[in-house]
């Protein structure tokens, strides 16, 4: 078992070693793992919440084929329970007793489905931010999103999704218009987030989920947990923001399937209202905690 040091390290797992750093190890209260998104994104545009390690240890981690971790090309390696195992690794050789989960899009996911098959009594609260649990309420958002743009904007998504092409610039430059209304509405993006883009793990994405928003074509086609979510039995909160691509009323759905759970929405806000609305998403994150606790 590992001690509660400040320090960065690497974890063997199934197919590499993962990397993981731990802030505020010295602080007495129970540690949150923060579970980034994806598939293949990394942990450094959720470094923001490391505000928190005032009074508790935040464990970061990066999935394996991303980040700091190893980068194996192995396709076979890209699915939910090799990543819940995973997630299980760090629970058990970071921490000693309790600890909290923060789950961020796809790490909604990972967070979910190690409670539905661990059912790890460690595991006291869930912060389930930007959450997908059905690939198929996503595309329904996304499609209503893109909807709402103008004809032209749709006219080239819609011919890129037709023709699988997503090469073009007039498609980047889109696509881009829609990230700046529903992925992040800041006018400069964070560094924390552009690095999470320059070290994304794209081939695990691409596997896992496809190349477009709109339509999922890898192995998380059918992903739906909505109807499970009702075994759960601990403390949950679910996060969005007003113009989140994990929209307010899907994030409802969710909420109205797990009884007991709490939500907030974040006006103004996008995917990344974490980082848009860092002041007041710390402090509801810090309130929840505190109250479980």
């Amino acid at each position: 078992m590992l001690t509660l040091e400040p320090h960065e390290g690497f974890i063997n797992v199934e197919g590499g070693k993962i990397w993981y750093k731990i802030v505020g190890a010295q602080k007495s209260k129970t540690p949150l793992v923060v579970i980034h998104g994806g598939p293949g994104a990394t942990h450094d545009y959720l470094e923001s919440i490391a505000e928190l390690s005032d009074e508790r240890p935040i464990i970061f981690y990066d999935q394996l084929g991303s980040g700091n971790s190893d980068l194996p090309a192995d396709n076979s390696l890209w699915n939910v329970e090799r990543f819940v195992n995973e997630l299980d690794s760090i629970i058990k050789q970071l921490t000693t007793d309790k600890v909290h989960l923060l789950g961020q899009s796809w790490g909604t996911m990972l967070a979910v489905d190690y409670m539905l098959t661990r059912k790890n009594q460690q595991v006291t609260s869930l912060i389930l931010s930007a959450p997908c649990l059905s690939a198929e309420l996503w595309v329904k958002d996304q499609k209503k999103y893109l909807s709402e743009f103008e004809i032209e904007i749709q006219h080239i998504i819609n011919e890129a999704e037709i023709n699988k092409d997503f090469s073009s610039s007039e498609y980047q430059n889109a696509m881009m218009l829609y990230y700046r209304k529903h992925m992040c509405n800041m006018h400069v993006w964070p560094e924390m987030l552009q690095r999470t883009f320059a070290k994304m793990g794209q081939s695990v994405y691409n596997y896992m989920w496809g190349a477009s928003e709109f339509t999922v074509t890898g192995t998380l086609k059918n992903y739906n947990r909505v109807k499970e979510l009702k075994n759960i039995k601990i403390p949950v909160l679910f996060t969005a923001g007003r113009y989140d691509e994990a929209s307010p009323e899907s994030t409802r759905i969710y909420k109205d399937n797990l009884p007991g759970s709490e939500i907030y929405i974040f006006e103004d806000a996008t995917h990344s209202h974490h980082l848009e609305k860092t002041d007041e998403y710390n402090s509801l994150i810090r309130a929840f905690l505190n109250k479980v606790n």
